[in-house]
């Protein structure tokens, strides 16, 4: 039943995304502010539909350190669950990631017109100073820039393996970062097609001030996001 439920999730789900993309492909020519809300109702929709059909539910904790101006968001990458869950929560964010999807049609041009952070992950330090560049200009305009610091997903049980992505920007913006853990990796698990049903938690800590010396930022970073994700994968596992 779970990969009956499964697969009929994923058919829905890209077609749902599809849809999105193309009866929604007018919301290019409209302010940015109405495609964001496109956007974000779509995220909505996907959450409901994990639900309705793969029984898989969602809980935030820690919603009172959500921000509500501009900050820097960073957290644990397990699944594709994260990169649209989150965006609902948010005011204005701003994802990082990588330059390859602004290549696929109408998907990148949404991005762009989102005004997403793209990074071409091969340019080295390039890179990481276009990637501060541009984050300077949407902190500037309020947004809240979410990156995943390892770059790219990490199963559950995976070790920590943490870039400078996110000690780049933190130490350039001057704005607090709200680190976040989750367990969706355990519900949603990379490169498998199986939807697992169960709740899926998005745990936001309290935020980390600006001015901390690069290095301090790191280590703290990854403490906070690891043992906040080591707690809720041990906590989903005993209860299912």
């Amino acid at each position: 039943m779970t990969a009956v439920r499964s697969l009929v999730f994923n058919v829905v789900f890209y077609v749902n995304l599809v849809l999105f993309l193309v009866l929604g492909s007018w919301l290019m020519l409209c302010p940015r502010s109405w495609a964001m809300t496109g956007l974000k109702t779509w995220a909505r929709s996907s959450v409901w539909l994990l639900r309705v059909i793969a029984g898989t539910r969602m809980e935030v904790r820690g919603a009172e350190h959500l921000p509500k101006g501009a900050a820097l968001v960073a957290g644990k990458h397990q699944s594709f669950w994260e990169t649209f869950a989150i965006l609902p929560l948010l005011p204005d964010p701003c994802m990082v990631l990588k330059k390859e999807l602004t290549l696929i049609p109408l998907f990148g041009w949404f991005a762009l017109k989102f005004r997403m952070i793209a990074v071409e992950r091969s340019a080295g330090t390039g890179a990481l100073k276009k990637m501060v560049a541009r984050g300077k200009r949407e902190i500037a305009d309020g947004r809240q820039i979410v990156i995943m610091p390892e770059g790219t997903r990490k199963g559950p049980d995976d070790p920590p393996d943490y870039k400078p992505g996110a000690a780049a920007l933190y130490g350039a913006l001057d704005v607090p970062c709200v680190p976040f853990g989750l367990n969706a990796g355990l519900f949603w698990p990379r490169r498998k097609f199986l939807r697992l049903p169960g709740t899926i938690v998005i745990e936001f800590l309290p935020a980390i001030p600006p001015g901390l010396p690069r290095k301090q930022f790191q280590a703290e970073l990854e403490a906070r996001i690891e043992a906040s994700t080591r707690v809720l994968v041990a906590e989903a596992r005993k209860q299912n």
